[in-house]
């Protein structure tokens, strides 16, 4: 900082202070560029004074400094000795690129800088550049917001007493600079994908910056079976500066609109959001006026339209569970899974049938010889967070023609065998290890090499193996349910790319006997996929989720797996 000082022509350097007074004598005034000692919490940085070190440093780079280039030379004769001697619309394109986390250091150097960092312009752009923010201040007092807000913020004015109720903010006084250090750095943190704690059904939040609002948009499945229409969102709580440094958390849940709510940043990846006043959420007609209109909003029928008596004792059950948690909920973060050129197909989030359960939200993520499907939404069966769904890309099927692909007793056949083979290439595999291990108990590094090398190997085997397979298979098959296969939704593609053994896990009600059943795996296109559960004679069809998520990218393939891992263990 004292470096940075100096060279800026206000540093506590003797050679800076002599070049500076000559300076402001030529001009015939005095400058106003002295040492800030007067700083605003909100511009708390670094500081402290120049050793000696520096001093030298200091003196030996303006020493050695070479002579201007003609071109660089001033209307005065000579090239700017400090950036205080650039023009100050230079300096605020300069002030502009800089990351928004730096600016109160530079806020520190000197009165000018600190003047200048009190252009909006500058604040506007690091709002714009870092979080996507572009709306402008002064138009909202005339436009409003942006149109999906409309639905979601609920702002309608409303008059009571006689008295207008201000419920805009108040942005013809609000500046950038208050948006960006008291709203968008200082919630940062919970911007991104998160999977709510509730109980087995888990559940999907994506919290953005939306306008001028950080909004936390749960999102749900559409209504089934129509599991490739597009998602449906409602928000669940928004934060925004209702007066100058000042954010305001308010929960969205209910049907009265906005009212006071509360954000706990727990620990890292995980925090918490509280209503504080919970009679929002209630409704006149009392719980049964809540269930049918919960019903409308989350399986788009009523319950006279749900015959399956199972069936509307389980939506009975998610709604008396699920209203405990209007209140109070922790959220933990969860990562889009990484890709690779030799995915199968891109992974990502898709919504798949799970019979009476409804539609649910499974991430497919890719590794080896292995793809994974697991649940982010749930039920009590099977919650989030468990594996629903493993693929072995290492075990192509060849389905049967389309004649034969009716008579499930042939596709069982096939499967089974396929099933037995598996299990004899893991039992040889097994022995083979544990020969390893008793022959190499004293082995050195040199030794456990080859190992390495042979778990790549297989690694490279498998991805072979599952290459050859996609370049002996046609293009497209046809493709047919079994006799006697449930789906529930029968506009299924009649066409695939490649099928694949694999296993799904089904349990009873609480989890209770979980097992890994035969089943397979049919890739239909890019976007979507589907399963047939042999032991249930059912079938699921998943549709890629078709939404741009921001902020939601692992840092790397350990964290993802870490987040994979924590899911599972807690829904354990």
């Amino acid at each position: 900082m004292a470096v940075c000082a100096r060279l800026c022509g206000v540093g506590p350097a003797r050679g800076c202070r002599r070049r500076g007074a000559a300076r402001e004598q030529r001009r015939g005034g005095g400058g106003d560029s002295e040492p800030d000692t007067d700083t605003d919490p909100e511009e708390a940085g670094g500081g402290g004074g120049a050793s000696a070190e520096d001093d030298e440093l200091t003196e030996r780079i303006e020493c050695a400094r070479p002579a201007p280039h003609p071109a660089e030379v001033g209307p005065n004769g000579r090239a700017p000795m400090s950036l205080l001697e650039l023009p100050p619309e230079l300096l605020v394109q300069i002030f502009g690129s800089l990351p928004g986390t730096d600016l109160p250091s530079l806020a520190r150097v000197c009165t000018t800088f600190r003047r200048i960092l009190r252009t909006d312009t500058i604040w506007r752009r690091r709002c714009r550049e870092e979080y996507g923010v572009c709306e402008n201040l002064r138009k909202l007092e005339i436009t409003g917001v942006s149109c999906r807000d409309v639905y979601a913020k609920r702002i309608n004015p409303r008059v009571k007493s006689g008295r207008f109720m201000k419920i805009l903010p108040d942005y013809e006084h609000m500046e950038y600079r208050d948006v960006y250090t008291c709203l968008l750095h200082r919630y940062r943190h919970i911007l991104g994908l998160w999977q709510p704690d509730i109980g087995p059904y888990g559940g999907l939040l994506n919290v953005v910056v939306d306008g001028l609002f950080i909004i936390g948009w749960m999102y749900l499945p559409p209504h089934d079976p129509h599991v490739d229409d597009p998602m449906r969102f409602k928000p669940l709580f928004r934060i925004h500066l209702m007066e100058r440094k000042s954010a305001t958390v308010e929960c969205m849940y209910g049907h009265k609109g906005p009212h006071n709510g509360h954000i706990q940043i727990v620990k890292k990846d995980e925090f918490s959001t509280k209503c504080n006043q919970t009679d929002h959420h209630r409704m006149s007609g009392g719980r049964q006026e809540e269930f049918r209109t919960w019903l409308r909003e989350e399986w788009g029928r009523t319950l006279e339209d749900i015959f399956h008596e199972h069936m509307q004792e389980l939506i009975l059950m998610k709604f008396i569970y699920t209203s405990q948690y209007d209140n109070c909920l922790t959220y933990r973060r969860i990562y889009l899974p990484p890709s690779s050129p030799d995915d199968l197909i891109k992974p990502g989030l898709f919504k798949g049938t799970y019979g009476s359960h409804g539609l649910e939200i499974v991430m497919l993520s890719f590794h080896g010889r292995k793809a994974k499907g697991t649940k982010i939404t749930g039920d009590p069966n099977i919650p989030a967070g468990q594996q629903t769904v493993e693929i072995d890309l290492a075990h192509p099927l060849q389905l049967p023609d389309i004649e034969n692909l009716r008579d499930f007793s042939e596709l069982s056949r096939i499967v089974l065998e396929v099933q037995e083979q598996v299990r004899r290439e893991e039992q040889e595999e097994q022995q083979r290890g544990e020969d390893e291990d008793g022959s190499q108990q004293a082995a050195s590094s040199p030794a456990a090499q080859p190992q390495g090398g042979e778990g790549a190997e297989g690694e490279e085997t498998a991805a072979g193996a599952e290459r050859a397979a996609q370049d002996k298979a046609p293009a497209s098959q046809p493709f047919v349910l079994p006799m006697g296969v449930i789906s529930r939704n029968e506009d299924y593609p009649r066409t695939c790319r490649i099928c694949f053994y694999g296993t799904g896990l089904i349990a009873g009600h609480g989890f209770t006997s979980p097992e890994r059943t035969p089943g397979v795996f049919v890739l239909f296109d890019d976007d979507r996929f589907g399963f047939i559960w042999l032991e249930l004679k059912s079938f699921s069809l998943y549709s890629r989720i078709k939404v741009s998520f921001q902020n939601a990218e692992a840092p790397s393939r350990e964290a993802f797996d870490e987040m994979l891992k924590n899911i599972q263990s807690l829904a354990t």
